[in-house]
C-alpha cells in the first residue's frame, strides 16, 4: 500500500532535556504542525498509563510532541493519581487536540488496565506505548512505520538506551535481534514495550492480558498469528530505571516468564522448561554483558 504525505516538521537545535532524544518546544509560540493528509495516511494511537506521574509526564509528553511523524493521538489513561498528574495533563490537553486524557478511578495496579481501555478508545491504524516515565526520540515513529509495508510484519521495535530517575543516560546500548517471529520470540522477551508498535489491520486491536510480563503475552500472541516483528536497528527511546520499577527484579521477571509458558500458553512440562533454560542462559548472558 502506498499513499501520499505532506508532513511539516519543526526542529531545533536547542534540546530541553536529552540531546539525543528532544528538541526543543516552546509552549507560547510553538503549534502542533499542520498536516495534508493523502488518502492511506495512516495514524498512530499512542497509549501512556499514568499513577502518579507527575515528576517526569512533562517529559514524555515533550518527546511524542517532538514526532517528526505527526499524525498521532496521544491517549493518557490516568490511573487514580492523587498528585498533579491530571493538571499537567489537562495543560497539554488545552494546547493540542491530539492529546487526550481518559480517567480511570478503578486502579487495577497493574499497567495492562489502563493500557487496554486506551487501546479500545484508540483510534488509529498502528498503536504504540509509552509509560509515563520514557522518552522517545523524535524519529522514533517515522522510522517505524515505513517496515509495515512489508505484508509479513506486524509489530515493529526498535534499540533504546536506559537512564536514571535524574535522567542521566548510560551509554549502553539494548540491542536486540533484526526480526523475530513466534518461536524465536519464546525464547526470550526482545521487544521492549516503550519501542513496540503494532498494526492493527493486519491482527485487529489485541490486547494486554492483567497479569505480570503482559507485554511480553501481547506480543508473543501477535506473532502467533503468523507474522512477524522487525527492528528499525536505531536507538528510538530511552527508558528509565527507578527504584520501584517492576521489572527491576530478575528472579520474579524469571517466575513471570514461567508462568507465560506454562499457565498463559500452557505448554507441556518440558516444552515450559526448554524455553525457559534458554531464556535463563541468555538473560544471565545479557546481564554480564
Amino acid at each position: 500500500m502506498t499513499f501520499s504525505i505532506l508532513q511539516a516538521v519543526y526542529k531545533n537545535d536547542s534540546p530541553i532535556f536529552l540531546n539525543e532524544c528532544l528538541s526543543s518546544i516552546k509552549d507560547s509560540t510553538i503549534q502542533p504542525a499542520k498536516i495534508i493528509l493523502g488518502d492511506f495516511m495512516p495514524q498512530v494511537s499512542i497509549i501512556m498509563p499514568c499513577h502518579n506521574g507527575a515528576k517526569y509526564l512533562s517529559f514524555a509528553i515533550e518527546s511524542v510532541i517532538s514526532q517528526t511523524f505527526t499524525n498521532w493521538e496521544l491517549l493518557i489513561i490516568d490511573d487514580d493519581s492523587n498528585d498533579t498528574s491530571i493538571e499537567v495533563i489537562e495543560k497539554y490537553c488545552a494546547k493540542d487536540k491530539r492529546i487526550k486524557l481518559i480517567l480511570n478511578k478503578n486502579s487495577s495496579g497493574l499497567p495492562a488496565t489502563p493500557r487496554n481501555i486506551g487501546i479500545n478508545n484508540a483510534t488509529g491504524r498502528y498503536i504504540a506505548f509509552l509509560d509515563c516515565d520514557d522518552m522517545w526520540c523524535s524519529s522514533k515513529l517515522e522510522n517505524q512505520i515505513v517496515l509495515f509495508n512489508d505484508d509479513k510484519v506486524a509489530v515493529v521495535y526498535s534499540f533504546y538506551k536506559k537512564m536514571n530517575s535524574e535522567g542521566e543516560i548510560k551509554n549502553k546500548i539494548v540491542k536486540s535481534p533484526v526480526q523475530v517471529n513466534y518461536r524465536q520470540l519464546l525464547k526470550g522477551d526482545c521487544i521492549g514495550n516503550l519501542t513496540g508498535i503494532y498494526d492493527t489491520f493486519k491482527v485487529g486491536k489485541v490486547f494486554q492480558k492483567e497479569i505480570h510480563a503482559e507485554d511480553y503475552l501481547m506480543w508473543l500472541e501477535i506473532l502467533k498469528k503468523d507474522f512477524i516483528a522487525k527492528n528499525t536497528n536505531t536507538v528510538e527511546a530511552y527508558y528509565r530505571i527507578l527504584s520501584n520499577s517492576t521489572s527491576a527484579n530478575k528472579i520474579k521477571s524469571a517466575m513471570w516468564n514461567w508462568n507465560i509458558y506454562r499457565k498463559e500458553l500452557r505448554f507441556p512440562l518440558f516444552v515450559a522448561i526448554y524455553y525457559f533454560l534458554v531464556y535463563a542462559i541468555k538473560a544471565t548472558i545479557k546481564l554480564y554483558k
